[in-house]
């Protein structure tokens, strides 16, 4: 407790040991001194933080000292803090700019410790009568609230009611009103309640008012209810009526007290917040579908990468080694199979509009998904080779046939290829396994076509898995792994690159292709394994007839396609 109730300093420096310098020339103080070493680590020390002080280099390499004076002020919160700049260099312009920036002092370096010492004490003071100042307010703020309390408990007492009290006898005759009453109703002395003032009640709700009010009169017991009723102003408003017997020290019933009060702008604002809510929902839809344009075209751009990384691979192989014919053949056919793959996608962007309002249109088919994982493993292979990574395929017939777009898949499983192989380190291994597994699957057919002669196999399904020793993935971070825009954190993605759209477009593209896709790990430094499941489909004498290429540039035998946009 104690230490939370110190004042902090906050210096800022690059440099370890000038740190330790100002720390040496501020430890008598009674404070905390809390270190920083770039403007990045002060903007998160201000999130939860307050400080007397800061204490700031001007030189330091990202966000300098200048720059990030300029952002603390732009923060409400920050925005008072007094900074004072350190520099070595003896420049005008610089200390024209840190007061610019709301400096309220700027010392060369070597600083003199008393002089330090001496400006600082100064704000550790002030920001300790500061905080004095605030204890003080909210006890005074305090104080007011019970004060206003007590005035409003005394003035329910008082014939300045703002709620309008009435009292009757125990058959409903009016006996008492205070003017708040008069002010509402116009109810006489005398008069009862259900045949004179509550006929006056809207007619849509009079019988029931009329009604609940001799129930409760018969019944005795408390009563509360709303209705719409002529005021006495001549408008129709909203009014809360409530009674509760009154009883004598022996259990008479002597009458009853109530209260009625006019609820109309109550009822005007409930009726104004749910419009506003209305207004939201729909700014709130209009800004997800601009959200959504942009995040779509953000995975364009993804996608667009995955064949440009086999087309430089390939290159630069070409370059740098000597091939013989067959395999510089083969090389260029990658090449000229990639690059023909990024034209397709550069053409999808014209079609934007109709992707966004989800038209994206799928080429669905039987599909040898032996023949898409040969694909997919020869346009990563020159990555992995760059890496020294063993890359290898245990390939099971699966049997039955897989019912998808050829194109989509194969992105689906090259962009997993080419995440392991990005997140694994120099000589790791990466596997891709297909087999056929005997247990059934939850189906996500509703975005899939097919020609009626195919029938789901509800007992079993084919699995791909791409198993990599890379880095891992923490528990923490697993459930939120096929999120869009996700990146462990920073140094991962300096480190790596990348938006952190793969992973979502895989989960997409699976989904849309009727399957699911999951993602296991023991945890950071132990390797990841990725598991794509697709349903299997029963062959019949029309599913063989209709079987052909559906795309011969994947050299794919499928189907006939079915298109479909989504």
């Amino acid at each position: 407790m104690e230490s939370q109730s110190k004042v902090k300093i906050l210096l800022v420096d690059d440099q370890p040991e000038n740190l330790l310098a100002l720390e040496a020339i501020l430890e008598h103080l009674d404070v905390i001194l809390v270190r920083a070493r770039s403007g990045e680590e002060v903007l998160r020390s201000l999130l939860h933080q307050e400080f007397a002080v800061i204490l700031m280099d001007v030189q330091m390499p990202g966000i300098d000292g200048l720059e990030t004076a300029e952002l603390i002020r732009r923060r409400p919160k920050s925005r008072q803090t007094p900074i004072i700049f350190l520099t070595a260099l003896n420049s005008d312009q610089k200390m024209f700019q840190g007061y610019a920036c709301g400096a309220v002092d700027y010392l060369q370096k070597p600083v003199d410790p008393s002089v330090l010492l001496s400006k600082v004490a100064v704000f550790v003071d002030l920001f300790k009568k500061s905080e004095a100042l605030k204890h003080q307010a909210a006890q005074l703020i305090a104080v007011n609230t019970e004060l206003r309390r007590s005035e409003e408990r005394f003035r329910s007492l008082s014939t300045c009611s703002p709620v309008g009290i009435f009292v009757t006898d125990p058959e409903g005759h009016c006996t008492y009103t205070n003017p708040r009453c008069q002010a509402i109703c116009c109810l006489s002395i005398g008069e009862r309640i259900d045949t004179s003032w509550l006929q006056s009640v809207h007619p849509s709700d009079r019988d029931r008012a009329i009604s609940s009010w001799q129930a409760h009169l018969n019944d005795g017991g408390e009563y509360s209810d709303e209705f719409r009723v002529e005021l006495a102003y001549g408008t129709i408003g909203w009014v809360h009526v409530s009674s509760a017997p009154m009883l004598s020290a022996e259990g008479q019933l002597l009458g009853y007290v109530g209260t009625l009060e006019d609820i109309t702008a109550r009822k005007q604002a409930e009726l104004a917040r749910v419009q506003m809510v209305q207004e939201q929902l729909a700014r709130q839809e209009a800004e997800s579908s601009n959200r959504l344009k942009d995040e779509f075209l953000a995975i364009l751009s993804h996608e667009l990468r995955t064949p440009l990384n086999a087309v430089l691979g390939w290159s630069r192989l070409l370059r740098s080694r000597s091939f013989d014919a067959e395999a510089r053949d083969r090389a260029l056919e990658t090449i000229e199979r990639n690059a023909a793959a990024q034209a397709s996608m550069v053409e999808e962007i014209l079609d934007i509009s109709k992707i966004i309002q989800g038209k994206l249109h799928l080429k669905f088919g039987l599909v040898n998904l032996e023949a898409i994982i040969s694909n997919a493993l020869q346009a990563v292979r020159p990555s992995a080779e760059a890496k020294s990574i063993q890359l290898t395929a245990v390939l099971d017939t699966p049997g039955g046939q897989v019912w998808g777009d050829p194109a989509r898949l194969q992105q689906v499983i090259g962009n997993l290829l080419s995440n392991a192989i990005k997140f694994t380190p120099e000589s790791g291994k990466v596997e891709i396994r297909l087999k056929r597994q005997p247990d059934s699957m939850p189906l996500n057919l509703q975005n899939s076509i097919r020609p009626p002669s195919l029938v789901p196999r509800t007992s079993e399904h084919v699995q791909i898995q791409v198993v990599d020793t890379g880095i891992g993935i923490s528990s923490e971070f697993l459930p939120i792994i096929f999120d869009q825009f996700r990146q462990v954190d920073s140094s991962m993605t300096r480190q790596f690159g990348g938006l952190g759209l793969g992973l979502a477009i895989v989960r997409h593209l699976v989904e849309l292709n009727g399957g699911q896709v999951e993602a296991t790990s023991a945890g950071e430094g132990q390797g990841a394994t990725f598991t794509v499941s697709l349903p299997i489909w029963k062959e019949d004498v029309e599913a063989m007839r209709l079987a052909k290429v559906c795309s011969s540039d994947l050299g794919l035998e499928s189907a006939d396609c079915v298109s479909r946009t989504m």
